[in-house]
């Protein structure tokens, strides 16, 4: 027996069991009450923020909500009412009458889901392709992906429209749709959960002679539910709101989208009625709001995936 252990042996027997017992005790009781006097603390602090958060956002969406249903003097008015007095229907009526309201919703619908639908296939399948396929170069068209996440948008705009001219696509949905359908989000997030996926559960696959796209649809997509529908709602929310191209890229209303139709109600000496385009922007959040109620749990799981090692 080595010397240090003779020594511990030494120790655990020169110290009485009731007093090792008390040490452990106290030590933990100082754990608890240090537990306890910072708990209610973090917990207010914590309550503190969820509120201003929920300010911060509730406050102006309830400003557009009862400037919706407000007269047009009652706008302006200094003390701000924050309850409209009376109630009048007159802007959401003034809405549907000087613009073509519906053939803005229609093209929105037309566009976000040619779109989306787009983005979500292309995404899937070169998410798959980088994650789960061997071939030659894959690493460095992985890197091209992510060299796209870090140019904006709007850098593009020039190319983009020239091009889009040069092939007479101005004006029609084509043009608006092909330009909007890159993918490098999609496939960055769907890479990293489709790479999250256990090895083994693939490899099995594999072995029962599962081909490539079988293996996606039938054990990777499965598994990748959650992840799906979060890209899935961004994208959604995404092309719903998109402004820039399909305002360059449309000229009345048979390609413009609701937020460029949103833009008309401006009269023409620049003085905005805030009546008709809150009611506007209330009837626009409407579809975004009820698709993100009924998919919440879905998305924060896609989110929140991996954060949580099992």
């Amino acid at each position: 027996m080595s010397t240090s252990t003779v020594m511990g042996t030494l120790d655990d027997e020169s110290v009485p069991p009731e007093r090792s017992r008390r040490q452990r005790r106290r030590a933990a009781h100082g754990t608890e009450a240090s537990t306890h006097h910072r708990g209610p603390v973090w917990t207010a602090l914590g309550y503190v923020g969820m509120v201003l958060v929920v300010l911060l956002v509730a406050v102006p969406l309830f400003w557009i909500l009862i400037t919706s249903f407000k007269d047009r003097g009652d706008i302006y008015v200094r003390p701000a009412q924050w309850w409209p007095d009376p109630v009048t229907t007159d802007n959401y009526h003034e809405l549907t009458t000087r613009i073509p309201f519906f053939d803005y919703v229609r093209n929105s619908a037309i566009i976000t889901s040619a779109t989306a639908v787009a983005k979500i296939v292309l995404g899937v399948l070169s998410a798959y392709a980088l994650s789960l396929l061997r071939f030659p170069g894959r690493s460095v068209v992985f890197l091209v992906v992510i060299a796209a996440l870090m140019v904006p948008n709007q850098i593009t705009v020039i190319s983009n429209y020239a091009l889009v001219a040069q092939l007479g696509w101005r004006n029609t949905f084509q043009g608006i749709i092909i330009p909007l359908a890159g993918v490098a989000f999609g496939t960055f997030l769907m890479r990293n959960q489709f790479l999250s996926l256990p090895g083994e559960i693939i490899e099995a696959a594999r072995l029962d002679g599962a081909g490539p796209m079988k293996l996606l649809w039938r054990v990777v997509m499965p598994m990748s539910w959650p992840t799906l529908v979060a890209f899935s709602l961004i994208t959604v929310v995404n092309e719903w709101n998109e402004y820039l191209w399909p305002y360059l890229m449309s000229d009345d209303e048979t390609t413009a989208t609701l937020p460029v139709g949103l833009t008309f109600l401006q009269n023409n000496d620049g003085v905005t009625n805030w009546g008709p385009v809150m009611a506007g922007t209330i009837l626009a959040m409407l579809p975004i709001l009820v698709l993100f109620l009924f998919l919440q749990r879905q998305m924060i799981k896609g989110l929140t995936a991996g954060a949580v090692k099992s």
